[in-house]
């Protein structure tokens, strides 16, 4: 939900690499403030083709009240329109960077990254563009498709191979099996989404083990009902390989349980670990349970600590023009 800040901010400019898990998140936060927002990718040109694409988006003045970044390759973009704008344009950095975090005005970090300090704000897991209204329209739009299907509707996020966990044929067997179980067991229905990471070999295995059971599996083709399985859900169950989709099925305020994917790198472990014993989240084993959970609302909580910082460096900047004009 947008909160109401009544900032001063005419213009607001969303920066990432155009990454999917990137991008959410920044866009996530813009829409928390209630601000609109000019979209703004930027990589790092590898040829000399690339610096001089017209697809490049070029980063010119006006210089925007705010600038949201996220990602490693929008670290130098928010610092250089931030310095060429004589420090008006207020700078949210969302992960950990790579450089000296007092050059943002504000960065936003996971609990399970280190970084801390006086404009550090630390949340559980990551912003995500959840909204409740979201989920109200998504489940008036996509409540015909899934209306076939018995309750429970089990909602199925299924993620994929990353830097540090692999979807093997086990895992992928493993995991037919526990959710074909878990569907017997409730009587319910799966409704199942892959992602772009989740592999053709891996699909392959999931469709043919719960082919015959009550079940919707997206194809890729046409609009994605991502938001319709999150808002029509009586139970998620998300893979753990993907901290944004974990935070986006806890933001629903849903049951949420999740799937171990092996091999999983320590941060992401730490961070299933503090949704598990908060309460927020429970292991999936092949059985579910509907019980009453408390969304995931840690988008909000950043979006407040922002308009506080910068409603703080509003009021200073007044004082000092005081003080300026006073001295002269």
């Amino acid at each position: 939900m947008a909160i109401k800040t009544g900032l001063p901010i005419s213009s607001c400019w969303v920066v990432t690499e155009g990454l999917a898990g990137l991008q959410n998140q920044a866009i996530g936060l813009a829409q928390a403030l209630g601000l609109p927002y000019v979209l703004k990718k930027v990589k790092k040109p590898r040829s000399l083709w690339q610096l001089i694409s017209p697809d490049r988006q070029e980063i010119t003045p006006p210089w925007p009240d705010l600038l949201i970044s996220c990602g490693r390759q929008s670290e130098s973009v928010s610092v250089a329109v931030r310095r060429a704008s004589k420090n008006k344009t207020f700078t949210v950095h969302i992960q950990e960077p790579r450089i000296d975090p007092k050059q943002f005005d504000v960065v936003i970090v996971p609990a399970h990254d280190k970084l801390r300090g006086d404009n550090v704000f630390v949340i559980q897991g990551s912003i995500t563009h959840v909204s409740m209204e979201k989920l109200k329209n998504a489940a008036e739009h996509f409540r015909p498709l899934l209306a076939s299907l018995p309750r429970p509707l089990i909602s199925v996020l299924v993620g994929g191979k990353n830097r540090r966990q692999s979807f093997s044929d086990a895992s992928s067997h493993d995991f037919a099996k526990k959710m074909l179980l878990a569907a017997k067991n409730t009587g319910g229905g799966l409704a199942i989404s892959f992602s772009r990471r989740t592999g053709a070999r891996s699909e392959a295995i999931l469709r043919q083990q719960l082919a015959g059971a009550s079940s919707y599996i997206w194809d890729g083709q046409g609009e994605n009902p991502y938001f319709g399985l999150l808002a029509l859900a009586d139970v998620i169950i998300v893979t753990s390989d993907s901290v944004s989709m974990m935070s986006e099925a806890c933001s629903t305020g849903k049951p949420v349980y999740i799937y171990e994917l092996p091999n999983g790198g320590k941060r992401h472990k730490q961070f299933c670990e503090s949704l598990i014993q908060s309460g927020t989240a429970r292991l999936f084993s092949g059985t579910v349970e509907i019980w009453k959970n408390t969304p995931l609302d840690e988008t909000r909580k950043a979006a407040n600590f922002v308009c506080e910082r910068f409603w703080r460096k509003s009021e200073g900047s007044k004082h000092a023009d005081s003080a300026t004009r006073s001295a002269s």
